[in-house]
């Protein structure tokens, strides 16, 4: 069929196929890594608690978030990836759990953590410290776990910026 048609035609149709290539690339590509990052947080104390994280990369995935989910594992979460360290500020609009805030900086240590954020509220919720990555956990995790500021914490199939 192809040899039959003319040259205009094939490079619309080559062009096609190669927007839809393209397209089923980057639905496919951008779960598959989400589900194998991992967050690894390693306490001053010497414990050490791993993450199962689904990624926030884009701002339509930031926007979004954990947004209308009625439950998560107990070792799962949500890491937010930002190309850049400031001062960031979350609130719980249309989020059914409370979720706890921890905010990493560029070293990969975290710099504060915000417990129990109420669900379904506006409030703006901030360590009012830079950072470039923002954690969130099931509400309660970090007081069960031990975690505070100053723990060292490593990436596992997260995209460093």
């Amino acid at each position: 069929m192809l040899g039959t048609m003319k040259k205009p035609y094939k490079l619309k149709l080559f062009a096609m196929l190669g927007s839809c290539t393209f397209l089923l690339f980057q639905f496919f590509h951008t779960p598959a890594l989400a589900a194998r990052a991992e967050v690894t947080i390693q306490g001053q104390k010497g414990k050490s608690v791993k993450v199962k994280v689904e990624l926030a990369l884009t701002e339509k995935q930031r926007e979004k978030g954990l947004m209308f989910r009625k439950k998560m594992s107990e070792n799962a979460g949500m890491l937010f990836v930002f190309d850049t360290d400031d001062v960031k500020t979350f609130w719980m609009k249309n989020t059914l759990i409370p979720l706890d805030m921890i905010f990493i900086d560029k070293s990969l240590k975290i710099v504060g953590i915000v417990e129990n954020a109420e669900p379904q509220t506006l409030s703006p919720r901030s360590v009012y410290i830079p950072s470039r990555y923002v954690l969130e956990v099931n509400g309660g995790f970090s007081k069960k776990q031990g975690l505070a500021a100053g723990d060292q914490v490593y990436f596992s199939g997260v995209p460093m910026r």
